[in-house]
């Protein structure tokens, strides 16, 4: 009966011994794909911050046509000079007060 007992305190061993190698490995994934994802989140952040002034510079590259005498875009200009002239004279406003 001591034999069997030993077997299974050995067993036992084995099987924690496997399951401290499984978490250990685990633990360095989950690093590994931490640190992953920080690289995607700040190459994601990097490509945002590009496309918004690509949008910026296609926004005054419209006014600029508009400006210019193009018929496209001639209205969306209007609209947004319009719309400085409005909040300019906010502003102005509230320089008077």
């Amino acid at each position: 009966m001591s034999s069997n007992l030993i077997d299974i305190v050995n067993a036992l061993e084995s099987k924690i011994e496997k399951l401290v190698q499984k978490c250990d490995s685990l633990e360095k994934q989950n690093i590994e794909l931490k640190a992953t994802i920080e690289n995607l989140n700040d190459k994601s952040g990097f490509q945002e911050d590009q496309i918004r002034q690509w949008e910026e510079k296609y926004t005054a590259l419209k006014n600029a046509n508009a400006i210019l005498g193009s018929e496209k875009y001639r209205r969306e200009t209007k609209l947004k000079i319009n719309s400085l002239i409005k909040e300019i004279d906010v502003c102005i406003a509230q320089l008077s007060e």
